[in-house]
């Protein structure tokens, strides 16, 4: 909301500086984001009267214009726009007059004729972007008065922020009733009288969901002047406020907006067919709307319609073929009251965002539409003239919200607020607030007025009183309370460790959306059913992740592009499924990398990196929680994965997530090369094994090497396992330092190498015992894997 100091005051004139004011506002909670001055600084720029215009001798597109400038003597200044002529105030920049920093004018001749000055367009004083001619101003404008005075160009333009629930400060009206509360002074405002029908003309109206417009008013206005233009007072406070003049009619609807926080609107009369219908939108209607875009209308969207077909979507725009043009003559105004919910989110899923829709689905008073209509109505007959017919109001109060008391307790607002407020404030504060109190045994029975949806609840109301109170004037103080800490077993899995793991591992963590295009969903989850959401941000963003492997393939193709060659990401975050027709949300922590090992040195040599690689990464996560033993890797397709580099990985036999390399198909629909992905289900790590302590022993450890021969396609996961339970106790690791397959093995078979650590804790192993654990091992093998030892 962007408003006009100066308008602001014309309303609630407080005894503070403008920078005390945006600091009150920010502390009642209405953030100001901005504070900027009206206008940019300039000097020497005084009212002018054109008494004389004649063509340059010499050019035929300058003119020769005698200026009165309120000093007794007439100027003389050239001027090229075309719209200049003898009898208009406008603008004079005089000699000496600086319009910017490096720019002041000075005494010339223009193909041979003097110039002392230069009449002015709004666009070289900064008051627009850009102008088709000199700035000509009212008729009674006064002859030689500073033209910043007069157009009370030293104002500040402040720009609030404000969060969804306070609707009601969308206008100035508004941000004036927050300023005269906190500063305790009275509110002035515009006196709104009743306009009083001057013609019996009448507009049909319908409605046929009273639920989602409870309140629509119209009235006819005949005989406007087309050719009667906005007055400056007006274009000012608008461009004031960041809009943009257009046209009287469509200026004092916005002008209405902006005072009193009403959306309004206004058709061509004779452009419509019958009376008007508020309704929702049939299948296959069509609309073209005042922005020249052609919305295809959904049953769920509520429109304003004639005889002929929708005219408007209600509480967002309105429609090209009805709206008012220059050759306008007859008017019908619209105001009305939408339910928040009929508007919430419409404007989106169209891609539309408008100053109505912004204020509809925050809630407008419903109240306000028959005080907009009048207010309205008098602007328009001031300004444009005509006749206006009587107020035509549909309304079904049932459907209108309802207010009722809300309970105030003098001890809540001392819990909740943490000091005493004497009852006398209390009731003054909510009195200025606008709400009745009526007094009750242990505080108030409190009804909030009409233009305040966000108060419903009790503890809405402690907030109103310490907001106006003062959140300053609240005293930090340091409450004592039990604290109980809570046990952390030290077998559970600590999400942070994880993290400094891998960034140890040169990995850095991206944080994604949780929202993925409906393509990628369909590329990495094809299994799972899409969860769509209603009102996306973006139509590439309209899907809750099934994984979090698209956000960290977007962020690796992200990197890639900017010629970041080496990427390793990790990201941890939640996972949206549809079970049984409800979503579940489950923590997920995921890894990528693709380019070589390490960073390019002179050591070693560059190699790209593989599966290995990222499962050995994978792996110091897991070993957090039990030992590698406990895991186990089993070759399995995933739909996003390269059928031959795909590994599901297993906890007591439950899946807990997978690892292995980008299918060739998805690499290549997304131009990336090599990658290479883990995904883990943080459940299934929750709980680890605790370490226990054992001595060192006393006794020399003996290694044993076997290579055996086997046939290629048995893992060799699957071998250690067999090893490992066939040897005795004090064989006290088995690993895997050798895989060959070449010369001297047959090709469907393979050898590995063996390594085995042998240890007693209470003597000398002999070669007996050493033996003997080799042949367990070796006869394991054989009996349950078919495995030789290896000539």
């Amino acid at each position: 909301m962007r408003f006009s100091e100066a308008w602001l005051r014309e309303w609630v004139d407080p005894s503070v500086t403008t920078q005390e004011l945006a600091d009150q506002l920010s502390m009642a909670g209405l953030e100001v984001d901005s504070v900027e001055p009206a206008a940019p600084p300039f000097d020497g720029v005084v009212v002018g009267h054109v008494l004389a215009c004649e063509k340059h001798p010499d050019a035929d597109k300058l003119n020769v214009c005698q200026v009165d400038i309120g000093v007794g003597e007439t100027q003389q200044i050239v001027c090229g726009a075309s719209n200049v002529a003898a009898g208009q105030r406008v603008p004079v920049a005089t000699v000496g007059a600086r319009l910017a920093p490096d720019f002041r004018i000075k005494k010339a001749k223009l193909r041979g004729v003097p110039s002392n000055g230069m009449i002015c367009s709004a666009s070289e004083l900064g008051l627009a972007d850009s102008s088709d001619g000199i700035l000509v101003l009212p008729p009674d404008a006064p002859v030689g008065e500073d033209f910043r005075v007069y157009m009370n160009l030293d104002d500040q333009c402040i720009e609030v922020d404000l969060t969804p629930d306070r609707g009601d400060c969308l206008s100035l009206a508004g941000i004036a009733r927050e300023v005269s509360v906190i500063n305790r002074v009275p509110l002035r405002g515009e006196v709104i009288d009743s306009v009083d029908a001057q013609i019996d003309d009448a507009f049909a109206v319908r409605v046929t969901d009273p639920a989602a417009c409870p309140r629509y008013l119209c009235r006819v206005i005949r005989d406007i002047d087309a050719g009667a233009t906005t007055p400056d007072w007006m274009v000012e406070r608008l461009r004031r406020s960041g809009l943009r003049a257009i046209s009287p009619v469509v200026d004092i609807t916005n002008y209405v907006l902006l005072t009193l926080g009403q959306p309004m609107h206004g058709f061509d009369l004779d452009r419509l067919s019958g009376g008007i219908q508020v309704r929702f939108a049939a299948a296959g209607e069509h609309l073209k709307l005042l922005d020249g875009s052609e919305a295809e209308l959904r049953p769920d969207t509520l429109v304003i319609a004639d005889e002929q077909g929708p005219v408007a979507m209600a509480g967002i725009m309105g429609g090209e073929p009805t709206g008012v043009t220059g050759e306008t003559r007859h008017v019908l105004l619209e105001a009305a009251f939408f339910a928040p919910l009929a508007i919430a989110g419409k404007a989106r899923s169209y891609g539309l965002h408008t100053d109505s829709s912004h204020r509809f689905e925050r809630g407008v008073d419903f109240e306000l539409a028959r005080v907009a209509m009048e207010y309205a109505t008098a602007l328009m007959l001031d300004i444009v003239g005509g006749r206006c017919g009587p107020a035509i109001e549909v309304s079904d109060e049932s459907h209108l919200p309802a207010r009722e008391p809300i309970r105030l307790r003098r001890e809540r607002i001392q819990r909740i607020l943490g000091i005493s407020i004497d009852d006398d404030e209390v009731s003054d504060i909510l009195e200025r607030l606008g709400m009745d109190l009526q007094p009750a045994e242990d505080g108030w029975l409190v009804t909030a007025p009409s233009a305040r949806f966000d108060i419903a609840i009790e503890v809405d109301l402690i907030e109103e009183i310490g907001r106006i109170h003062g959140y300053e004037r609240i005293p930090a103080s340091l409450r004592s309370a039990p604290v109980s800490i809570e046990a952390r077993p030290e077998t559970r899995f600590s999400l942070e460790r994880a993290y400094a793991a891998l960034v140890d591992r040169a990995y850095h963590e991206a944080i994604t959306y949780s929202f993925i295009s409906p393509e990628m969903a369909r590329r990495v989850t094809p299994t799972q059913e899409p969860i769509t959401l209603a009102n996306p941000i973006s139509s590439d963003m309209s899907v809750m992740r099934a994984s979090l492997w698209p956000g960290l393939l977007a962020a690796a193709q992200h990197n890639l592009a900017r010629q970041q060659d080496r990427v390793r990401l990790f990201e941890s975050g939640l996972t949206f499924e549809r079970v049984e027709g409800r979503i579940v949300q489950k923590p997920h922590l995921a890894g990528l990398v693709c380019g070589s090992v390490q960073p390019e040195q002179w050591g070693v040599a560059t190699r790209k990196v593989d599966f290995f690689d990222l499962k050995g990464d994978l792996e110091v996560v897991l070993s957090q929680v039990a030992p590698l033993q406990a895991f186990r890797f089993i070759a399995a397709e995933h739909p996003a994965l390269h059928p031959g580099q795909a590994a599901r990985i297993e906890r007591d036999g439950q899946a807990i997530g997978w690892v292995g390399a980008l299918h060739p198909a998805l690499q290549q629909a997304l131009d990336l090369p090599a990658v290479f992905l883990f995904e883990v289900l943080l459940e299934g790590l929750s709980e680890g094994e605790l370490p226990s302590f054992s001595p060192v022993s006393k006794f020399p450890s003996i290694r044993r090497d076997m290579a055996i021969v086997l046939a290629r396609e048995i893992p060799s996961a699957r071998v250690l396992e067999v090893a490992r339970a066939a040897a005795p106790e004090f064989v006290q690791e088995i690993s895997l330092f050798d895989v060959y397959t070449g010369e001297n093995i047959d090709s469907s078979l393979k050898s590995i190498a063996l390594s085995l650590i042998l240890q007693e804790s209470s003597h000398t192993l002999t070669d007996q015992e050493v033996e003997q654990a080799g042949a367990l091992v070796l006869q394991a093998l054989t009996q349950e894997l078919s495995a030789k030892l290896r000539d």
